[in-house]
């Protein structure tokens, strides 16, 4: 008798299936820009309520590509000055409105995983989002 069991798969949900249901948004092309060699998404939670200004921060300069692009960049540089592992956390500094009382440091992980087919990728997310 055996004491292996086999167990089976109830259900899965494949990263291309989470990008493609908008729970994952893929932002390799500006990632590559940055310097990543591996595809990279962001949550749909850290691009909705950090990367998407809000109206305020519109009104003072905010941009979405302009978010995006210190998300990804901050990463990058992060990455290149870890000593190693899966995960790395890093702060982006968000403008909401006028002056540096309007500024928010939040804390994002960057994690570099298997995908769908066991090829390296990175995902970028806050940490509830883990």
């Amino acid at each position: 008798m055996s004491n292996k069991q086999e167990l089976e798969v109830i259900s899965s949900y494949s990263r291309a299936q989470a990008i493609e249901d908008g729970v994952l948004i893929d932002v390799s092309e500006i990632a590559k820009e940055a310097g990543f060699k591996f595809p990279v998404v962001v949550t749909n939670n850290l691009w909705a309520s950090h990367i998407e200004p809000s109206e305020r921060a519109k009104k003072y300069g905010q941009d979405r590509d302009g978010r995006l692009w210190d998300v990804i960049w901050m990463a990058f540089c992060a990455a290149r000055r870890s000593t190693g592992g899966d995960l790395i956390e890093y702060d982006v500094i968000f403008q909401n409105g006028p002056g540096v009382k309007w500024c928010d440091t939040i804390r994002l992980w960057a994690h570099c995983g298997p995908g769908d087919n066991a090829e390296p990728v990175v995902t970028i997310m806050l940490p509830e989002d883990y």
